[in-house]
């Protein structure tokens, strides 16, 4: 029960995708693995009526469970994130957008929108002998400027992560479910999306030595790929989910 109670369990078959977690919920009478991610939702499940998942997409909201408890009249709804991991190091991308989009979304400075857009390539860079002709990286720009851009995500920092993270609206996620497997072993914990929050962003803001920005655990960069396509030049963030195991212990 003690492992019930941490929020990470040891799973006989790995899940292969959200689909496979609404039919654990959905099969909860029978299911001991969704059993015990209702317990740690605070249910007592012989209080339980019914269950409902259903999967959800374009929002920060994978799966959405409502239950339904005895001599109740209103039904409970929580919102689960999934994270499905296959290895102990593999990052994770929460979010992606245009600059433009954060810009509208955080209030975002002029000074600071046009540090970003040279930092993903949508403005050219105003120096010469880049590591990269096509774009800079945050080590690169001037002493003011990367001192600019820090001043400014650490003023934003809580409001950052919760939308990249958590989101907003109806949809907006209040727990990660993180499933991982390895070989033949697999594993899940369950965590309130605050502490998620907490764990994988409140942490220091620097400039990491492969010239991207780091918010605590969340990982801030160009996203590269697609071919030379243009969307290479969007910023995303990004996360270890599989660090979220070893949280317990910090």
């Amino acid at each position: 029960m003690d492992l019930v109670e941490r929020g990470s369990q040891t799973a006989k078959d790995g899940f292969r995708n959200e689909d496979d977690i609404v039919l654990k919920f959905n099969n909860w009478r029978k299911d001991k693995d969704s059993q015990a991610w209702l317990i740690l939702m605070n249910y007592k499940l012989s209080e339980i009526e019914y269950v409902e998942a259903v999967k959800i997409s374009g929002y920060k909201t994978d799966v959405q469970v409502q239950v339904l408890i005895k001599l109740k009249q209103a039904i409970d709804v929580e919102n689960l994130q999934v994270k499905l991991v296959s290895n102990t190091i593999g990052f994770n991308q929460i979010d992606k957008r245009w600059v433009d989009k954060y810009k509208e979304m955080w209030n975002i400075p002029t000074q600071v929108v046009s540090i970003l857009k040279r930092y993903t390539g949508e403005e050219k860079p105003n120096i010469k002998n880049l590591k990269n002709k096509r774009r800079m990286f945050a080590n690169e720009f001037s002493e003011t400027e990367q001192k600019s851009i820090l001043k400014w995500i650490k003023k934003n920092q809580s409001l950052i992560v919760s939308d990249i993270l958590k989101g907003q609206g109806k949809f907006a996620a209040e727990w990660m479910l993180v499933a991982q497997k390895v070989n033949k072993n697999a594993r899940w914990i369950l965590k309130p999306m605050n502490y998620c929050m907490n764990f994988f962003g409140n942490g220091k803001i620097e400039i990491t030595s492969r010239g991207n920005f780091k918010i605590g655990r969340i990982t801030m960069q160009r996203k590269g790929g697609d071919g030379g396509r243009d969307t290479a030049k969007m910023l995303q963030f990004k996360i270890n989910p599989a660090e979220l195991f070893n949280s317990e212990y910090n």
